[in-house]
């Protein structure tokens, strides 16, 4: 469960104050495909980026599972990311140089995983994404949706509490999209993954339990999908 409470954000640039984030409050429970949506600026990044553990709040906290992360040291924040989150970033992040399954298990590795362990795990995932024959392909011999899928796979490979994922569909035509959300909704539906994916398509909407929309920084509605019922 993630539970948010007052969180804001403030950042400074030069002498001008962003406030981002204004004071939101929530709660996402276990098994919640939530979409965080809203405007341009209406601080989605920010508010995933601090579920996240990549950016801290200015004020108010986050608990996950009851832990205070905000409290947690950095290297405890790292060892946080590696052991129970999953990540999915608009641009893929793959690294070229590696083959899928290498990409995939860059954080097994991290984690001291054995090799024959994350080797096996590696090849599950993709073939659980529906890349069981690109195992060995690098990224410039698969396409914009398969490179996404190898980053899902990627960050599931670690089996995370929780799946979290800005806009994973900005950088591909809908059709390709529609695979990915339907992707995401099976591992939702399957194995009670909570996600919690920022979006700014109206389509996607018809995916998610629960919508979390943002304006100016505040919470701007809540409300339910029909996939949540």
């Amino acid at each position: 469960m993630i539970v948010a409470e007052e969180v804001t954000r403030v950042y400074r640039m030069g002498k001008v104050e962003v406030r981002a984030l204004k004071g939101v409050s929530f709660t996402i429970a276990d098994g919640e495909f939530v979409g965080i949506t809203g405007a341009s600026g209406s601080g989605k990044s920010t508010l995933l980026h601090i579920l996240g553990l990549l950016d801290r709040p200015t004020s108010g906290r986050v608990l996950i599972n009851g832990r205070n992360v905000q409290k947690l040291s950095d290297r405890q924040q790292t060892l946080f990311r590696l052991n129970r989150l999953g990540y999915v970033f608009q641009d893929y992040a793959l690294i070229p140089e590696l083959t899928a399954i290498e990409n995939v298990i860059v954080t097994s590795l991290a984690r001291g995983v054995s090799e024959k362990e994350y080797l096996k795990r590696g090849a599950e995932v993709l073939r659980e994404v529906g890349l069981g024959d690109r195992i060995n392909h690098r990224q410039s011999e698969l396409s914009g949706g398969e490179q996404q899928r190898v980053a899902i796979a990627r960050a599931i490979v670690n089996k995370p509490s929780i799946l979290l994922a800005d806009e994973p569909c900005a950088n591909l035509d809908s059709e390709t999209s529609k695979s990915i959300l339907d992707l995401f909704k099976q591992l939702n539906e399957d194995l009670n993954q909570t996600i919690v994916m920022v979006s700014h398509e109206k389509w996607h909407e018809r995916y998610f339990c629960r919508i979390i929309d943002l304006k100016d920084g505040l919470i701007n509605s809540m409300r339910e999908c029909d996939a949540g019922r």
